[in-house]
């Protein structure tokens, strides 16, 4: 399984998209886990990423930073867009 976090902060508009579109892309189509952490409740995180938000790491690799883009998100899962999941016969 796979696990996705989404680093935010309370009334971040960005967040909130960034968030939407990991939900839609990935959401019941890939086995993951999807969290989304609150940085201003962790002193090292909110040292780390400060304004630089939202941040998403798929299994722990920083892949995006302020956007999300909903292809190459579904290009880290899928062989193609809508098609299997990779790794999976």
């Amino acid at each position: 399984m796979h696990r996705i976090t989404v680093m935010s902060k309370p009334g971040c508009h960005l967040c909130e998209v960034a968030l939407g579109v990991v939900q839609n892309v990935v959401g019941a189509h890939v086995p993951a886990l999807i969290e989304e952490v609150d940085i201003t409740q962790d002193q090292e995180l909110l040292e780390k990423y400060g304004d630089q938000i939202p941040v998403v790491l798929v299994d722990g690799v920083e892949r995006f930073r302020y956007t999300v883009d909903p292809d190459k998100l579904a290009k880290l899962f899928y062989d193609d867009p809508g098609e299997k999941l990779l790794g999976i016969s």
